[in-house]
């Protein structure tokens, strides 16, 4: 795991970028980037059920049963089976072409936090949340995900959450989040 880049928000949160596998993250918890069946099959979802083992799976279809779909409001929250986190929140992006994607992302990340803070973690990895699979332009991905983690610490001070880190596992990715980085930040990021 590689510190791309640190920033310290005013009130005191760190919202980092990350170069790493998501699923070594040793924050309180992870956000997977989820179907609404919570099927874990392939790109982060898959990843993260197989480095956790057997049971995201069974509590991810366990939390169907009991709630229904996730959608992109509603995440689900599982523990992490053998992950170094505590936890994985569900999330649901948009997929790219379906119409009104840049809300649907700003609402899954919002989402994400919300269940976050609501469980008093003071850590949290996401990654490039409809990036990958779903198609949604990386650069907008970027815009909108800081767009939204800055807006929660802005508004949510009292937030139990204290890092945020952008875990990508890819170059590409890396690059184009980096240059939002230093579009906001400038170098000393």
């Amino acid at each position: 795991m590689v510190v791309v880049h640190e920033i310290e928000t005013s009130q005191g949160h760190v919202i980092r970028l990350i170069h790493g596998d998501i699923t070594q993250s040793p924050a309180d918890a992870i956000v997977n980037a989820a179907n609404t069946q919570l099927q874990h099959g392939g790109g982060v979802a898959g990843a993260i059920a197989r480095a956790g083992g057997p049971t995201i799976q069974s509590e991810s279809d366990e939390w169907i049963r009991k709630n229904g779909l996730v959608s992109h409001d509603t995440p689900a929250l599982t523990s992490a089976g053998d992950l170094p986190c505590q936890y994985v929140i569900h999330a649901v992006g948009p997929i790219w072409g379906e119409g009104e994607e840049a809300q649907k992302l700003t609402t899954t990340v919002r989402s994400a936090l919300r269940l976050a803070d609501e469980h008093g973690f003071q850590s949290l990895a996401l990654p490039a949340i409809s990036t990958g699979i779903y198609g949604f332009p990386k650069d907008l991905g970027a815009e909108v995900i800081l767009d939204v983690l800055l807006e929660f610490v802005e508004q949510c001070v009292d937030t139990t959450l204290r890092r945020l880190d952008i875990t990508l596992i890819d170059e590409p990715s890396v690059t184009i989040f980096s240059a939002e980085f230093k579009k906001r930040w400038g170098n000393n990021s």
